[in-house]
């Protein structure tokens, strides 16, 4: 049997802190919860693709850059919710914070935001490496 072979991919995102100190979370398909993210786009530096992510995925435009959070890999998650081992992503993560509370989601594929106090955003990521990520910075930013 021969070996899959993955495509890798690069994604920026934010970690998003609102007023109340609560965290963005945003749901994929309806299927999983995530920290919005995406695909960095020809002629995008991963901060303009960041930010332009979490307006697409949330509506949160009124973006404060704070710092570089890490970078760390991970699987694809698959339609079944298991790892899609067709795709490897290479994920960096910046904080931010905003004065923006409604949430408005413009991608079709991402149809749900909300915002989640810190001590539950673990419970409520899907992938386990995004909740290990989560882990190891949260206490940048409180």
């Amino acid at each position: 049997m021969e070996p899959i072979q993955s495509k890798v991919t690069v994604s920026t995102g934010g970690v998003v802190i609102n007023p109340q100190g609560q965290v963005l979370l945003v749901n994929q398909n309806s299927r999983t919860w995530s920290l919005p993210k995406g695909h960095v786009e020809a002629g995008e530096d991963p901060l303009e693709t960041a930010s332009r992510e979490i307006m697409e995925e949330s509506g949160v435009g009124a973006l404060h850059f704070i710092q570089m959070l890490g970078v760390y890999g991970r699987y694809k998650i698959g339609i079944s919710g298991g790892e899609d081992k067709k795709e490897w992503k290479v994920i960096c993560f910046f904080l931010f914070k905003t004065r923006q509370n409604d949430l408005a989601p413009r991608d079709p594929s991402n149809p749900q935001a909300r915002w989640v106090d810190c001590d539950q955003v673990e419970n409520l990521l899907t992938h386990p490496k995004d909740k290990a990520f989560f882990k190891s910075i949260r206490s940048q930013i409180k």
